[in-house]
């Protein structure tokens, strides 16, 4: 797990999980969108405790080996100011299988986004701003 302003670069993360033994890789890229909530978003701002960050989501990607058959997993989230496109958040698992590949993939992101202390900050096209509630963030049908 990795909490930084870095720059994330997937094809770099993808190349790091590969085994031989691995049948499938499955990844998930968050991007910076331009609306959220029927606001125009021109930016987004993103802060972390690192260092408890960086510890749960080491224990969210434990789990994750735990219920799922791995060969290999990582997560990494932005911190900083981001802008429209840019890559926000990066899951990666590689399993000698699809299904648990696709399983840890969904439940780590899912995790990451209730479990971790990351805020969010929306810089609003307007001028306005405010810190986003991500309560619902891991919330799927």
């Amino acid at each position: 797990m990795q909490i930084g302003a870095a720059r994330i670069d997937p094809d770099a993360l993808r190349r790091e999980l590969f085994d031989h033994a691995a049948g499938a890789y499955v990844s998930f890229e968050g991007w910076i969108r331009n609306r959220n909530e029927g606001h125009d978003v021109l930016r987004l701002e993103y802060e972390a405790y690192d260092l408890i960050a960086v510890k749960e989501g080491e224990k969210v990607i434990a789990e994750a080996r735990e219920k799922y058959a791995l060969l290999q997993a990582h997560c990494v989230h932005r911190t900083g100011l981001l802008e429209l496109g840019e890559c926000a958040v990066w899951v990666g698992v590689s399993s000698a299988h699809r299904d648990e590949a696709f399983q840890a993939c969904r439940y780590i992101i899912d995790q990451v986004k209730v479990r971790l202390p990351v805020w969010k900050k929306e810089h609003y096209v307007d001028g306005h701003s405010g810190w986003v509630n991500c309560e619902r963030c891991a919330a799927y049908g």
